[in-house]
């Protein structure tokens, strides 16, 4: 199946964005954010406990934190600013590479025993590809989950995330994982935090055991 016929049904620019300058110099300068609050911080961590991500583990579009509850065995962050990533103490590994730049991972096949994405899912332009390539990296039955809230940089969120709500951001990113090769069906879901914090939304697939079918 031809890119555009996996795309099709989204919106002419859907995944463009205000800026579309070079995301490298937008993420040149360290941020050291939290981007959610510390009750979204902690359901985060809770849900990441819940699906065992405690292996080998993939961050993609990584920072400083990895919001987990105790360090994975193996945890290799992927971002886009190279003080940030070597300041997360969780990690054993960082690698610098823009997603939306290139989607393949520079990692072998079944490398690892899940993926999380947190709060960044709405800036990836390239949303289909980037999942081949994790399902592509995961070992059979891993997870890769993705976490957001209703924050965001707003010039670098695609146009799809920033004119709609946040029941839509849950299913878009389910039908993220329906389009793309490899997974079994995804849940979704928003996690309890107390009101008034912020909000903390959930969608996560496991890496099918089954071969992909010929398109």
């Amino acid at each position: 199946m031809s890119s555009e016929d996996r795309y099709h049904g989204f919106p002419d620019g859907f995944f463009s964005r205000r800026d579309e300058g070079d995301d490298a110099h937008f993420y040149r300068e360290p941020k050291g954010l939290y981007h959610i609050d510390e009750h979204a911080v902690a359901a985060v961590s809770d849900l990441y406990d819940e699906l065992s991500l405690y292996g080998e583990v993939l961050d993609l579009c990584s920072s400083w934190t990895s919001h987990l509850a105790r360090i994975p065995e193996r945890l290799v962050v992927l971002g886009m600013n190279a003080v940030e990533l070597e300041d997360n103490p969780q990690a054993h590994e960082w690698v610098v590479h823009d997603l939306n730049r290139d989607p393949a991972l520079p990692f072998a096949d079944s490398s690892f025993d899940g993926a999380m994405c947190t709060v960044s899912v709405d800036y990836l332009v390239r949303p289909l590809e980037v999942f081949d390539e994790v399902a592509r990296v995961l070992r059979p039955g891993a997870p890769f989950v993705c976490t957001f809230s209703n924050r965001c940089f707003p010039t670098k969120a695609i146009q799809g995330w920033l004119s709609t709500d946040d029941e839509f951001h849950m299913e878009l990113v389910a039908e993220y994982f329906r389009r793309s090769v490899g997974w079994d069906p995804p849940l979704f879901e928003q996690r309890p935090t107390p009101r008034p914090a912020d909000p903390l939304y959930a969608v996560w697939a496991h890496r099918s055991s089954r071969e992909p079918e010929e398109s």
